[in-house]
């Protein structure tokens, strides 16, 4: 019996992408995310995915313990296992298709990005247009949590299509970002390595959506 629905979705290209990225790269490759190495990442995805309370962890401080706890586990093994291991989503609850779209389009594609512009070199991706609307629709989703930090109101305009959402309200204009979807998420996502995102709109709206700890 299998639980695997096979509709091929982005969440599922993005991670065979990353994986094969990963390995590209190398496990001591540098990665957008702080001091992270590619081999931190892969077993950051690990962890996430098969640890219940590990994942837990992540974004719940008084259970970070848990968290490195099954970090250590999980990253005794060789580099190429660990991303084989990442490589197929884990049957529960992941195996279903519409589950995993749901969790990890946005955590697959940002950190293959992540890979990808961790060393010199990279080039934006020209991703299709029907992959650009998926990501279109889980930022202007995800989007309202990622930029609350900056405390200002936010409005996001795509480049390449008609649309635009507001991400944030408040008093005042909002700051204004036009671009990609793929590229306004990394920006959400606290990514400083975007490009062709213009944001635009009152000098102090602007400076503090600059200045803030975005995404999770």
């Amino acid at each position: 019996m299998r639980l695997l629905r096979t509709s091929d979705t982005l969440a599922r290209r993005e991670r065979r992408a990353l994986c094969d990225t990963a390995i590209l790269v190398g496990s001591d490759a540098p990665t957008l995310c702080g001091g992270w190495t590619a081999r931190d990442l892969v077993v950051h995805l690990l962890v996430r995915e098969r640890h219940p309370l590990g994942a837990l962890g992540i974004v719940v401080g008084p259970l970070a313990g848990l968290t490195e706890r099954a970090t250590q586990r999980e990253g005794r093994a060789d580099f190429p296992v660990l991303v084989e291991r990442v490589r197929s989503p884990w049957p529960v609850p992941f195996g279903l298709a519409p589950l995993d779209a749901l969790a990890n389009t946005a955590e697959m594609f940002v950190h293959h990005e992540d890979l990808r512009r961790g060393s010199r070199g990279w080039a934006p991706r020209a991703l299709p247009r029907a992959d650009e609307d998926v990501l279109w629709r889980v930022l202007t989703m995800a989007g309202r949590s990622l930029v609350r930090p900056a405390g200002v109101p936010v409005r996001v305009e795509r480049a390449d299509a008609a649309g635009s959402a507001t991400l944030a309200t408040g008093s005042g204009d909002p700051a204004v970002l036009t671009g990609r979807p793929s590229e306004l998420l990394l920006f959400v996502y606290g990514r400083s390595q975007v490009r062709d995102v213009q944001v635009e709109g009152p000098d102090e709206a602007v400076a503090a959506l600059r200045a803030a700890d975005l995404g999770l």
